[in-house]
């Protein structure tokens, strides 16, 4: 429990869904202005992070699978 307790203390989870998805969309290139980082640390939790990255692997994953079918079938 104390694991989940250090996770989700910087930042304060006020963030939606938009701005979460795109701090984890930009994440995966690579690419965040210093000024949207620290943004992102105030207002999104790790906790959040960790889930958001989950789920965009997954659809990223799934949307390579769907697009190999395309292209082979």
């Amino acid at each position: 429990h104390e694991l989940i307790k250090d996770l989700q203390q910087p930042g304060q989870g006020e963030a939606g869904f938009l701005p979460l998805s795109r701090a984890v969309f930009w994440s995966f290139f690579g690419v965040r202005k210093g000024k949207d980082l620290n943004n992102d640390a105030v207002k999104i939790s790790p906790m959040q992070v960790i889930i958001a990255g989950f789920i965009g692997c997954a659809v990223l994953v799934l949307g390579f699978v769907a697009l190999v079918r395309f292209i082979v079938g």
